[in-house]
């Protein structure tokens, strides 16, 4: 084990070298200046686009904070309408949308790294020990390092960083040692960082949108996936699924992000009501996601999901099949 948490205080100079639209529904009245001469605030409707399933932790934090304190604040000049499970497309889709400003806002994964390389850091494999750690790497420097192109490169302005979780492999079969790896068909997002992990593994990997993945498995076109148990859950593959892997192999983020464009159209008290509403809304969905970890896997095991939590030897097998990925990074 003393590989794997001698990877994090190397992280700090790994990403020294390593990383050495128009939005907005705006209601068409002219801008009036208030006494103190400033601009008054136009109405806004802020469309939020996201992938999970509507009881996810995301989608409740976005409910019952974000929505919630930006409308109450904003004395109605902000009205907040919640997208959830890829009602507006798939990760690609509405990451898109929001770069291009039909969507004002969303909570994707890393999928900008392809472009923006420095994103990739949050997903290394076997690097975060607990929610604290993660937490308190992408709030901190780090985090806000990472993102610091996306408005130059993408169009999109970063808010706050939310958790997606540890990710498990769940699948078909029992998977107990490094060799029942082989041979399993893996669904995996599009991503490099994944798709490499995968193979290493053993797996044939399978690249899908996360909405095409319950007709997938049911139909056995993959006989597994990899994401945290709350996605399992909340999107039912337990329903085709029999056992659960607690690999913690990657931790995977998201982050609240809105069209630049748009943001820059608001006024500083509408961009303070934002920003602060997506970090305590963020910030309570860290801790939903943190603490429903028991009750969903005491959830799933009622449903008739077998769990399998490997011993030293299994995890420093699949710690040491990973290497080649942090290789090819350094």
């Amino acid at each position: 084990m003393k590989k794997r948490w001698g990877i994090f205080p190397g992280l700090f100079l790994s990403t020294a070298v390593i990383l050495s639209g128009c939005g907005g529904q705006s209601s068409p009245a002219s801008v009036t200046p208030s006494e103190g001469g400033t601009q008054a605030a136009k109405a806004h409707i802020l469309k939020v686009a996201n992938y999970f399933a509507t009881d996810h932790p995301q989608n409740v934090a976005l409910r019952e904070k974000f929505q919630k304190i930006v409308e109450a604040k904003s004395d109605g000049t902000l009205q907040v309408q919640i997208y959830d499970n890829s009602k507006l497309g798939a990760e690609k889709e509405l990451y898109d949308g929001v770069r291009n400003g039909t969507i004002e806002m969303g909570i994707p994964g890393l999928i900008m790294q392809a472009d923006i390389p420095k994103m990739a850091v949050g997903e290394w494999p076997f690097l975060f020990k607990d929610f604290a750690h993660a937490k308190k790497v992408f709030q901190g420097p780090i985090g806000k390092e990472m993102t610091e192109e996306l408005e130059s490169k993408h169009g999109v302005h970063p808010l706050a960083w939310s958790a997606n979780g540890f990710r498990m492999f769940s699948s078909n079969r029992t998977i107990a040692s490094l060799d029942d790896f082989k041979g399993l068909r893996v669904r995996m997002p599009n991503i490099p960082n994944y798709i490499t992990l995968g193979k290493l593994l053993g797996t044939n990997v399978t690249p899908m949108p996360i909405s095409e993945v319950f007709t997938a498995l049911e139909q056995k076109v993959v006989d597994g996936q990899d994401n945290p148990i709350a996605t399992l859950r909340a999107s039912g593959w337990y329903e085709v699924q029999s056992d659960v892997l607690e690999s913690r192999h990657m931790f995977s983020p998201n982050l609240y992000i809105i069209n630049a464009k748009l943001w820059n159209q608001l006024t500083p008290d509408q961009q303070t009501i934002i920003e602060e509403a997506a970090k305590a809304s963020a910030d309570y969905e860290w801790e939903l996601l943190e603490k429903s970890y028991e009750d969903d896997k005491k959830f799933l095991q009622e449903k008739g999901i077998k769990f399998t939590e490997p011993d030293d030897s299994f995890r420093r097998a699949m710690e040491s099949a990973a290497g080649p990925l942090y290789d090819d990074i350094y």
